[in-house]
């Protein structure tokens, strides 16, 4: 039997249980999360910031960053001329809304908890000077390490990446606040939503994102902004026991005769099949993508509502990328930027990023799943490709299939040259009845030359023969 003090505490929770709007509430105020270790012990380096925390998860005061943080908050404040009291005040006005952002944040030790506001203000402030690094670069020396030339080129990359690790995120609150006591009123809703992306995207994106809760969903809004052609998301297409079919690799639908070319936006949605073609957006991929990639996938993992298309797009990209052979081609189209260096790590990424992942039934994608699905069934192009794949997948191969078809047009030529004299004779008046007299055997002497077919075939025989074997 169960203890009594645990039954007593369970009658007592079950009293003072929350109603179902309350609850739906509460699960609406996270959205950053401590991932477990079962997702992060795959690749512990994608999730840890390495050169600066932001927030409660990784602070650590012995990180030589805090100091530059420091010197950050005494610049911000210099130049905006406003007391540090009036932007405590203003973030203990949400202190509650701000820490229930962080969905484990009782599991991070006291004494972090009670520095909580400083900790905002900190790396809030660390944060927005490092975004507008050219605005101010005047208010610190030309030689500093972090905010001179020499920290933009060597330091502010990865910050950039910590910047887009889910456990390393300030509320979007925090930086909408200190804006608004800076300027001494709130900004226009877009001012923080375009400084982010002007940081972090080389692309031209709108603003209008909707709620954006930090960083990483900011960043995650301005590589999904396409609207989808509302025809095509109606395409309509037959079931079949086939649909669950994987699709074939790059190479193997180019064989089929699909042809890639490139999106007309960077967009992660503007993927789309028509008349043979596939459009892909163009990805850069480096020593950051990965840790990007994870970081917006577990993002959609935990946070309800988020939506899939970040992980629907690798899951995708997976199905079409099996070796290097396909990198290769993607990249001859200019939708793979490759700054790894090499195709095989390119296709290596793709493939590990989609393990564990399941994808949206939902999925717009699917569509475009179906679509190339079907193309490929149809008998016309299910032949090609095999025909391709068997008989012109390396040089030699082709050689030996063009001389082979050669050697055969030559052979019924002959054939038919040989055979025609005997039913259409030079002579239309000899009699009807012919009388077939064998010929002589040809006479041998060291003078006779061989014919010029019979050393042309000779030759197609002997380069099939050595091209095969």
């Amino acid at each position: 039997m169960a203890g009594t003090g645990w039954i007593i505490q369970i009658n007592e929770d079950l009293k003072n249980m929350e109603g179902l709007s309350t609850e739906q509430d509460h699960w609406n105020k996270g959205s950053i999360y401590k991932l477990p270790a079962s997702l992060t012990d795959m690749n512990k380096k994608a999730y840890k910031p390495q050169t600066v925390s932001f927030g409660p998860y990784h602070y650590d005061p012995s990180n030589p960053m805090e100091e530059h943080k420091h010197r950050a908050l005494l610049h911000f404040l210099k130049r905006c001329g406003k007391p540090v009291e009036l932007f405590v005040d203003a973030l203990a006005e949400v202190e509650n809304e701000l820490k229930d952002s962080y969905t484990l944040l009782r599991s991070v030790p006291k004494e972090i908890t009670d520095i909580f506001l400083q900790l905002m203000i900190l790396d809030g402030c660390f944060m927005l000077e490092i975004m507008n690094a050219a605005r101010v670069l005047g208010d610190y020396a030309p030689n500093d390490p972090i905010f001179g030339e020499h920290g933009r080129l060597h330091v502010v990359p990865y910050i950039k990446r910590d910047m887009l690790m889910l456990e390393n995120q300030l509320p979007m609150l925090v930086l909408e606040k200190l804006v608004a006591v800076e300027h001494d009123k709130a900004k226009d809703e877009g001012f923080v939503t375009k400084l982010i992306v002007k940081f972090l995207c080389s692309s031209n994106v709108s603003p209008n994102m909707g709620k954006r809760v930090h960083v990483l969903d900011v960043y995650r809004k301005s590589l999904l902004q396409h609207e989808p052609d509302p025809k095509y998301n109606h395409y309509k297409i037959r079931s079949s026991k086939h649909d669950d079919e994987i699709i074939w690799s790059a190479t193997a639908l180019y064989e089929a005769g699909i042809r890639f070319k490139k999106s007309a936006t960077t967009s992660l949605k503007d993927i789309t099949f028509a008349r043979g073609v596939l459009k892909l957006p163009v990805v850069v991929v480096d020593d950051t993508t990965e840790s990007m990639f994870l970081n917006l996938m577990a993002f959609e993992r935990f946070h309800v509502g988020a939506g899939n298309e970040v992980t629907s797009y690798l899951l995708f990209m997976d199905n079409i990328i099996d070796n290097a052979m396909d990198v290769a081609l993607l990249h001859s189209k200019g939708i793979i930027q490759n700054a790894l260096g090499s195709d095989k790590a390119v296709a290596n990424l793709f493939n590990s990023l989609s393990k564990d992942v399941i994808q949206d039934p939902d999925s717009s994608l699917q569509i475009v799943h179906k679509r190339v699905y079907h193309y490929c069934r149809k008998p016309w192009n299910e032949w090609r490709a095999n025909l391709i794949h068997t008989y012109f997948r390396n040089p030699w191969a082709i050689i030996s299939f063009i001389a082979g078809v050669f050697l055969f047009v030559f052979t019924i030529a002959q054939t038919g040259y040989a055979i025609y004299p005997y039913y259409h004779p030079p002579n239309d008046s000899s009699p009807s009845t012919v009388i077939l007299v064998p010929a002589p055997p040809p006479k041998h002497s060291s003078s006779d030359s061989t014919s010029p077919s019979t050393l042309v075939i000779s030759f197609i025989v002997s380069m099939v023969c050595m091209l095969t074997n």
